[in-house]
């Protein structure tokens, strides 16, 4: 099977690797050229022109940063979508508008072309590993179509509904994912000014009703987990500015529908400040230290 991958970064690397370690003929895209170098390191075909990205393509794999850059690529004056032959797969891992990948399904039906949503979550770690979540929208045929491929990559791969379903989850998920990490630092912040010390106060939580994955996986204090951003000076992970990013993917979700999100906008002015103050490039759990600072 002939796999194109457009957008080598952070995520799409290590998702690009796996596939090629499971045998897959791949070609890659990415405006990077350092990503790129390491890509044909592992094996990978860099893709010269962008028909080189779609004459052999029995799949497209995306990553890509923006609802106007998922829209640019495939529909676009020179987007791809029109090239493809029918019944090549679009499997979209970007974190996009649910509104923006049913527009691109619609599309991509118009040219007999298969395509699911299916946005990601575990972070860079989990990337590397092979062991992300896969939350896909698009129709069943279209799933079983892309799953073995998904498999790959990711450990939990879940049929979410149909287009745009993956995205709406993904938005629900990364929601919560900044309350929790929100939550758990002001909780270990306040445990630490009493004089508990993190690691042990980290345990308690994780052992009682408190618990979660920001404490358990991901912890936001310096030196509790080894190998997570926080450990490492907050450098690489998920960034603060991705964060925001997906935040405000919910905040719009939620206004199409008028849900109630208030924590999810409180988070939101959060994170933002963080941007502002000079944090958009670290990791999300480096929200840690503007809640620790300011106590």
């Amino acid at each position: 099977m002939n796999i194109s991958f457009i957008g080598l970064g952070n995520m799409g690397l290590p998702m690009a690797k796996n596939l090629l370690e499971a045998q897959f003929n791949v070609t890659g895209s990415d405006l990077s050229q350092t990503a790129l170098e390491q890509f044909k390191s592992y094996g990978g075909t860099v893709a010269q022109d962008q028909q080189q990205l779609v004459e052999n393509a029995d799949v497209i794999v995306t990553m890509l940063p923006s609802s106007e850059s998922m829209k640019n690529f495939f529909l676009g004056s020179e987007g791809i979508l029109k090239q493809l032959k029918p019944k090549t797969l679009i499997i979209d891992c970007s974190s996009i508008a649910a509104s923006v990948s049913r527009e691109v399904a619609l599309a991509a039906e118009s040219y007999a072309v298969d395509i699911v949503d299916a946005p990601v979550s575990g972070g860079i770690l989990a990337a590397q590993a092979g062991t992300l979540t896969f939350m896909v929208g698009g129709s069943i045929q279209h799933f079983e179509s892309a799953k073995p491929i998904l498999e790959k990559m990711g450990k939990n791969i879940f049929h979410a509904g149909e287009h745009g379903a993956g995205q709406i989850a993904k938005a629900c998920n990364n929601m919560l994912l900044a309350i929790n990490m929100i939550g758990t630092s002001e909780a270990l912040n306040l445990a630490i000014q009493h004089g508990l010390d993190p690691k042990v106060i980290s345990e308690i939580i994780q052992n009682s009703s408190g618990a979660n994955w920001c404490v358990e996986k991901y912890n936001p204090v310096p030196d509790v987990l080894e190998n997570v951003p926080s450990s490492k000076g907050y450098v690489a992970g998920f960034m603060t500015d991705l964060m925001l990013k997906d935040l405000g993917l919910s905040m719009t979700a939620a206004s199409e529908v008028s849900a109630t999100v208030t924590m999810g906008e409180l988070a939101k002015d959060i994170y933002r400040s963080h941007s502002q103050n000079g944090h958009g490039k670290t990791d999300f759990s480096s929200i840690f230290n503007l809640i620790s600072q300011t106590s």
